[in-house]
C-alpha cells in the first residue's frame, strides 16, 4: 500500500459545498479533485500529480466531482461547478468529458440546476445521468436519464428512465452485461428497480440515503447475477444478497453499512461498516460467509466494551397521536456510579440535515457525554431518514415545529418514564440541529441550556444568504421565499428574543460557507443585550463542521464546562475555562 501523492495534494471536492465522491481509480492511475484549487489532476504511482483542467479565474471557481473513467481510458466524466459571480444564482452545474491525456474539455449535459451520478456503461456505449431543479432537493424529485454516449458526447436520442415530481432516484448504475439499475422512493420507501421499472425486491426498508455527498454506493453485482445490498430498517444496516425477488442476509457484526464496492472476482466485498461498539472502518466481507477482515479502522485506540454506551432504539409518543425514533444511551462507566436517589442528566441530541439521521454507532463525541455522566438520546425526529418517504414528509412546511415538538417529546418521555432528571435536560445541535436547538430554547420551557453548533438563527437570512445547493432548500421545510417571509420570522429564534431566559453556548467556524458566522453573532449580541448567561467560541480556519482536532477538543471541554456552571457541578476533567459573559444571572 503507497500514497498516491504527497501532502502536497488532497483528494476533496467542494461541489455543492458538502463533497463528496472527489477521486476515479483506473488501472493504477487515480484522478482526483484537488482540495486546494479544485483542478482535476491524474498521477500514477511514483509520479507527481498533473492538472487536466485549467487555472480557474479565480480560486475554486471551477470544481469537479463524481468522476468516472470511460472503458477506452480516454475521457474522465464528471459534475463540473462554475462559479461565476459571488452568489448562489451565479453558480452554473453540468455535466463534462475531461481528456485523461488533457486538453480542452467537452460538455455533455446541461440545463438543469443540478447533476449527479454520470455512469457509463461497461462498453462505453451508453451514459446515464441524475438531475433536478430548483426548488427540489435530490430526496424530494429527481430524474435518470441515458443516452448513446460516444468521443465524449451524446451521440443519440436522450431516454428519461424514471423520476419526476414526488419521487427521488438515487444511485444509477450499470450491470456487466449493461441493464441499468437504480433506486426510487416510489413506492415509499427507497428500493431497488431495473431499468424497466421492475421492482428487485420490495420491502419496508432505505436501499438507499438522502444524497448530501456524492458517490454513494450501497449495492453491487456478483457474477451469478445476484445484488448485494445494505438495507436500513429503522436506521440499522445489514448486509443482503438480492437474488429473484427474494432477499437473503448475510450475517456480519455491523449495523451501519456505506460506500459498499464489489471487489474484482465477485466474492468479496469493501465497505465502510461500524457497529455500537466499533469505530467506522474499511473492511472486507466475504460474500457467503459474512467473514470480515478489517483493513484500516479509522482509529487504532481500542475501547473497553465496558465504557462503552450501546444505544437502544426507542419509539416515543409525539403530536398528532404519532410516534418518533431516536437512540438512547444510559450513562456509563464502570469507575462510577451516581447517587442512589438521583437520576442523571440528559443531553437531546438533535442531528443536521435536517434531512437526515442519527444513527446507532459508535461515536466518541457522544460517548463523551455518557462516560460523564450523562445520558443521552439521539433523536431521529419527523423528517429523518431512515423511516421512508411518509416520515420524511413530517417536516414538508413543518420545520421548527416537528423537529421541536419530537426532540421535547423525547426528553419528557424519558423523565416521565423515570431514566432521566427532567430538572436536568439540555438540548445539542449542530447546523440544522443547532436551529432546532435554538428554537427549542426560544419557544420552549423545557431544557435548562442548551449549545449551538454553526446553528441558524435567522431562517430568512439563511434562505438570503447561502450556497446553490441549498439556497431553496427552506421553501419545502417553511414555505417559499419572499412571499412566505412571515413564516420565516415567526419561526426564526434570532426574532423572538423577548421569549429567551435560558443560557447558551454557541460554536461557530469562521470560514463556514453553508450558514455564515454572522448567525452566531447576531445570537450572541441578543443574549448580550438581554443578560443572559452564553458564550461565543468562533474559530479560525474552520468550515461547516470542525475537522481540525485541536478545534474539536476545545468544543467538548469548553461544552462540559459550560453545562457544570449552568447544571451546578464541577467536571473531573482539567479544561481551560470559557468567558461566559452574564454569568452573574445564574444565580440571581
Amino acid at each position: 500500500m503507497a500514497d498516491a501523492f504527497d501532502a502536497g495534494f488532497g483528494a476533496r471536492t467542494l461541489v455543492h459545498e458538502y463533497g463528496g465522491l472527489s477521486y476515479a481509480v483506473d488501472d493504477g492511475v487515480v484522478y482526483f479533485s484537488n482540495f486546494a484549487d479544485q483542478r482535476l489532476y491524474r498521477v500514477t504511482e511514483g509520479t507527481e500529480p498533473v492538472a487536466l483542467t485549467a487555472e480557474p479565474p479565480s480560486p475554486s471557481a471551477v470544481r469537479f466531482a463524481d468522476p468516472v473513467v470511460t472503458p477506452d481510458r480516454k475521457w474522465v466524466v464528471c459534475v463540473r461547478e462554475r462559479h461565476l459571480g459571488s452568489g448562489a444564482t451565479d453558480v452554473v452545474n453540468d455535466v463534462v468529458a475531461v481528456p485523461t491525456a488533457g486538453g480542452e474539455m467537452q460538455v455533455v449535459v446541461a440545463g438543469h440546476d443540478f447533476f449527479a451520478a454520470p455512469r457509463v456503461s461497461a462498453d462505453g456505449s451508453s451514459l446515464c445521468w441524475l438531475s433536478w431543479d430548483h426548488p427540489n432537493m435530490p430526496w424530494d424529485a429527481t430524474q435518470l436519464r441515458s443516452a448513446p454516449f460516444a468521443d465524449g458526447v451524446l451521440s443519440g436520442a436522450t431516454t428519461t428512465v424514471a423520476g419526476g415530481p414526488g419521487e427521488s432516484v438515487s444511485q444509477p448504475r450499470w450491470s456487466p452485461d449493461g441493464r441499468l439499475h437504480y433506486v426510487s422512493d416510489r413506492s415509499g420507501w427507497w428500493n431497488l428497480y431495473d431499468e424497466r421499472g421492475t421492482a428487485l425486491c420490495r420491502r419496508e426498508a432505505e436501499f438507499s440515503g438522502p444524497d448530501w455527498v456524492f458517490g454513494q454506493s450501497t449495492y453491487g453485482f456478483v457474477p451469478d447475477g445476484s445484488l448485494v445490498v445494505a438495507v436500513a430498517e429503522r436506521n440499522v444496516s445489514s448486509l443482503n444478497l438480492v437474488r429473484d425477488g427474494d432477499i437473503h442476509p448475510i450475517d456480519t457484526p455491523w449495523t451501519m453499512l456505506s460506500s459498499l464496492q464489489v471487489l474484482p472476482g465477485g466474492t468479496n466485498v469493501c465497505a465502510l461498516a461500524a457497529s455500537p461498539t466499533e469505530s467506522s472502518a474499511v473492511v472486507q466481507i466475504e460474500i457467503a460467509s459474512g467473514a470480515t477482515t478489517v483493513l484500516r479502522r479509522s482509529r487504532e485506540v481500542a475501547f473497553d466494551a465496558a465504557i462503552v454506551s450501546v444505544p437502544e432504539a426507542v419509539e416515543f409518543p409525539t403530536e398528532g397521536g404519532t410516534t418518533a425514533h431516536a437512540f438512547f444511551y444510559p450513562p456509563t462507566n464502570p469507575d462510577f456510579v451516581g447517587l442512589d436517589d438521583e437520576r442523571p442528566p440528559l443531553i437531546v441530541m438533535s442531528h443536521g440535515g435536517p434531512t437526515s439521521a442519527a444513527l446507532g454507532v459508535l461515536d466518541v463525541s457522544l460517548q463523551y457525554w455518557t462516560s460523564r455522566g450523562f445520558a443521552v438520546v439521539d433523536v431521529n425526529y419527523g423528517g429523518s431518514t431512515g423511516y421512508g418517504r411518509e416520515y420524511r414528509n413530517r417536516l414538508q412546511g413543518t420545520w421548527g415545529i416537528v423537529d421541536v415538538d419530537d426532540c421535547v417529546n423525547a426528553a419528557t418521555w424519558l423523565a416521565g418514564e423515570g431514566r432521566v432528571d427532567g430538572d436536568r435536560m439540555v438540548i445539542t445541535g449542530g447546523s440544522a440541529g443547532g436551529y432546532t436547538t435554538l428554537a427549542a430554547l426560544t419557544f420552549r420551557d423545557v431544557f435548562a441550556a442548551g449549545a449551538s453548533h454553526y446553528g441558524v438563527a435567522d431562517a430568512e437570512a439563511l434562505a438570503k444568504d447561502t450556497h446553490k445547493f441549498e439556497s431553496r432548500y427552506l421553501d419545502g421545510l417553511i414555505g417559499p421565499y419572499p412571499e412566505a417571509r412571515d413564516v420565516y420570522v415567526e419561526r426564526s429564534p434570532i426574532h423572538h428574543t423577548a421569549s429567551l431566559d435560558k443560557p447558551m453556548i454557541l460554536f461557530q467556524g469562521l470560514d463556514d460557507k453553508v450558514v455564515p458566522p454572522d448567525q452566531a453573532e447576531m445570537m450572541a449580541s441578543a443574549l448580550r443585550e438581554k443578560g443572559i448567561p452564553f458564550a461565543h467560541l468562533a474559530f479560525e480556519g474552520e468550515q461547516h463542521g470542525f475537522r481540525k482536532s485541536e478545534t474539536i477538543i476545545r468544543v467538548a471541554e469548553a461544552e462540559l464546562w459550560f453545562y457544570g456552571k449552568v447544571l451546578g457541578f464541577h467536571p473531573a476533567d482539567e479544561m481551560a475555562p470559557v468567558q461566559l459573559e452574564n454569568e452573574a444571572a445564574l444565580t440571581a
